[in-house]
This record gives C-alpha cells, structure tokens and sequence, in this order.
C-alpha cells in the first residue's frame, strides 16, 4: 500500500507545479488508499487529535455512588462484629439489641441454637473455630458463673486476630477479672461488665437501667480505644444508667443487694406462698420476688455465692438478724399480753396453797417490803 506521505503538501512555497509525472503518481496514491471521511481534516502532525464525547449513564451517577459508598463505609466504622459465646436466654436477650443496631452477630453455644439464631439475624456457629476464624472484634461471654473457665479454655484463642476484645457479663466480676489476666494474651483487651438487668425487668426497654463496668485492660491506640467506647455505647444508646466502677466494689454491693434478694426470694419460695383474695400491696411484691427469683436457675445463686467472697458474710450476718429479731420479738412479750393473747390458759394454772411457815407470795410486779419488814418475819418464823 502506498503511503500518504505523498499527499501531504510541500512546505517550500517555490516548488514547481507538478508535472505530468508526478500528476500520475497522485492519482495512484488517491486511488490505493482509503477515502477520506469528509467529516475529518487530514491528518497532521500538528493538528491536535480530539476525542469524541460521550455520555454514559454510569458516569453521571458517579457522584451518588460515592456519597453511598461513603455513606456505607461510615456506618460500618460505627459497628462492630459481636461474638456472642453461650446463646442461652440472656445471650439471645442481648443479641434482640445488638442486631436491632445494626452489629453484625455471630453466636456459639454448647447447644443448637440454629433455629433461634436464624429467627434473630444472626450466625450461629457450632463449632469454635469455624467462629474465631471470622475474626470477630468482640468476644461476649454469656455463660454460666460456673462454666466460665470451662468455656474460655476451650476456645481457640490462636484464631482470633490480635487485640480482640473480651468481654463478660457475669453477676460477679473479680472472678472473670482475674481469670482474664491469667488466660488471656497481653495483646487482647479486657472489658467487665453486669447489665443490672435481665430479660424479664428488661422486658420493656433498658432506659434508666444500670450498667456496670471496668475498663480492666484497654489498649493506648485509638482503634482499641474507640472500639470499647462503640460497645459501651450500645447500652448508653438504650438509655442505661453508666456506672463506671471497680470488680471489687461491684462484688461488696453486689453482695449486699443482689445476693441478699436472691436468698429472700428462695427462703420464701420454700415458704410455698400462694396469692389471696386480700393480697396488699406489699404481699403482692413478695410474690413478684419469689416469681422473678425462681425463674433464674439455682446454678446462678450457686454462682453468686461460692464466686463472691462476700457473700458468705452477708449469709451470716442474714442469720444473725434473724435470731436477733426473733429475742427482740419474744423479749417484749409480757405476762399482760400473753394473757391477752392466749385467754384463760393462764388462768386455769391453781394457786398452790402455802406452806406454813413461808412468808406470803408476792403477786407479779408488787414491791418488794423494807428489809425491817423481811427481818421481823423471819424472826417471827423462828419463834
């Protein structure tokens, strides 16, 4: 193919007309080449090459795709993925919440709890490592008091990224406290926490309920620290009551109030209280106690019991007001109030006759007469 090189004019204004020759020549070049689009100016090294415009409906909506993007992205710095180890009631309880604010939750629990999970929006696991493996950014712990241990050992910590925040729930915290410290790696954060509340008094909403908690071990980088600020911030967004505050001053109050209304609650569930047509007010808050009480397992007040030091003190000091208030209640009886109380039963007991020789009895609550007087009576008892 020929070039068009040979169409480009010359730039020597001087050049001879073509000859006859080179007239032969160009309509040869013309004739092999392709025909010029009548659009387009020939091309020239220095007439700049344009390109054409188009409009595509993807590049107009540019601009709305990455505020949604943006958008997203913002919305997934403020949530977390939340482990949730042990999905009994309480575990479901507190996952209702965290999903309604859009965490992401995933659940293990010896037992299946597949169905359940599903109907909440959540993933459940019934293997451990399939879960750590999800690299979850908080590990919840929603076990039993007892089982605690049992549970943390067996957890594939190895798979979890480092750092991962730990946190528990449990009625009593010195003893998830010091547990944590002694299994845990030093990368990982730990958060003790008690929601004062549980599904039942929770049932209606958390706002004015108190959350206890100690930051036990956080880390100094701003991701670790924001990350226990977005978790607390789930129970300050319900409204909770934040109580910032030590595993050993919890326990001393927890020990005072919580343990105490539990052993109250199950003294009068073996009283077998049942509700009459004349309840008051007070007696009906009494049912209420034993009802919510009895609904807890045995294995939680086992729970606040042996992992509370306290609680044996306030076990004592318990059985000590009560024999304190039982003399209290028996010491102000008198003979008055028992006649009153018990009719003539007392009236029925026969005065035995004096002895001869004895100075006469004296009725109850008479004065003593002057030592004269016990002198000349005995000296007449002699003669």
């Amino acid at each position: 193919m020929v070039s068009l090189s040979c169409l480009r004019p010359s730039t020597t204004s001087s050049s001879p007309l073509p000859s006859g020759r080179h007239l032969s020549a160009l309509h040869r070049c013309v004739s092999l080449s392709r025909p010029p689009v009548p659009s387009r100016l020939p091309f020239s090294p220095s007439t700049p090459r344009c390109r054409s415009l188009r409009i595509r409906s993807l590049d107009a909506a540019q601009p709305y795709d990455y505020e949604a993007q943006m958008s997203d992205r913002f919305l997934k710095s403020t949530k977390l993925k939340i482990a949730i180890i042990g999905f009994g009631n309480f575990g479901q309880f507190l996952a209702k919440t965290l999903v309604r604010q859009g965490h992401t939750v995933l659940a293990h629990s010896r037992s299946d709890y597949s169905a359940a999970a599903a109907e909440l929006g959540v993933s459940f696991f019934s293997d451990a490592d399939d879960l750590c493996e999800e690299h979850p950014d908080v590990i919840l712990l929603c076990t039993s008091i007892i089982s605690t241990e049992k549970v943390l050992r067996a957890l594939p910590l190895q798979r979890l990224k480092r750092s991962t925040l730990f946190v528990d729930v449990l009625s009593v915290k010195e003893f998830p406290r010091n547990l944590f410290l002694q299994m845990l790696p030093l990368d990982f954060d730990i958060l003790c926490t008690h929601p004062m509340f549980g599904p039942e008094s929770g049932k209606h909403g958390w706002n004015g309920l108190p959350f206890v908690y100690d930051k036990v071990r956080i880390g100094l980088e701003e991701s670790r620290v924001s990350r226990c600020e977005k978790f607390l911030d789930i129970f300050a967004k319900e409204g909770c009551r934040m109580v910032e505050m030590s595993c050993a001053e919890h326990d001393r109050h927890g020990a005072g109030s919580q343990f105490i209304t539990h052993t109250t609650g199950r003294i009068l569930e073996k009283l077998m209280l049942e509700s009459t047509p004349i309840n008051t007010k007070g007696y009906e808050t009494l049912l209420d106690l034993v009802e919510n009480t009895a609904r807890d397992s045995f294995e939680l007040y086992y729970g606040l019991f042996m992992y509370n030091k306290n609680a044996m003190e306030q076990l004592e000091r318990l059985d000590l007001a009560f024999e304190s208030l039982k003399k209290e209640l028996f010491g102000q009886l008198h003979d008055a109030v028992r006649k009153q109380l018990f009719g003539k039963s007392e009236g029925l007991v026969v005065e035995q006759e004096e002895a001869p020789g004895l100075p006469k009895r004296l009725s109850n609550g008479a004065a003593l007469p002057p030592p004269s007087d016990i002198a000349e009576i005995h000296g007449s008892q002699k003669l």
